[in-house]
């Protein structure tokens, strides 16, 4: 994992725990933890989706489950948490995939046309070409026969056809 993406884990998880004693600074009711009686569905803490997504955008390549339970307390379902962020972003124009037991956030499938780049290749002209090319420009209008008396050789077809 690079440095950078290693800093950021770090930094998140030390925002994380200054959320967490504010929470507990401003004295949340010890009831609300009543409340969340055992249930089918676990709770997910939109402040965990938030690192998370923000932990897998920023991150230049894909990143493991481990690296970024790092950045949040422990005991935090990773796989809860990853299905809830590929579920919001599913119908989105970037989707959350797991490439090789990593995550990031790739381009939806269905618009990656959008995205194909079309690369100019530039070939470089022969030097019968570059003479071909100067005694055009220098002579215009001119023939093919001209061309070649001026030249002293026979012009190839492969050299005018390069110039067209």
């Amino acid at each position: 994992m690079s440095g950078a993406v290693g800093r950021m884990i770090k930094l998140a998880a030390v925002e994380l725990n200054a959320v967490i004693e504010n929470d507990a600074d401003i004295g949340t009711d010890a009831g609300t933890a009543n409340q969340q009686t055992e249930s089918s569905v676990p709770e997910i803490d939109p402040m965990h989706v938030r690192i998370v997504e923000a932990l897998l955008f920023a991150a230049s390549e894909p990143l493991d489950p481990r690296a970024l339970s790092a950045a949040l307390p422990p005991g935090t379902d990773m796989k809860l948490l990853l299905a809830d962020l590929q579920k919001h972003y599913e119908p989105r124009g970037v989707n959350l995939v797991n490439v090789a037991g990593k995550w990031q956030f790739r381009t939806a499938k269905d618009l990656s046309f959008l995205l194909q780049k079309e690369a100019v290749t530039e070939r470089k002209l022969s030097r019968a070409a570059i003479e071909t090319m100067a005694i055009i420009a220098y002579h215009q209008p001119v023939t093919r026969a001209e061309i070649e008396d001026i030249r002293g050789v026979m012009v190839s077809k492969g050299t005018v056809d390069a110039l067209m």
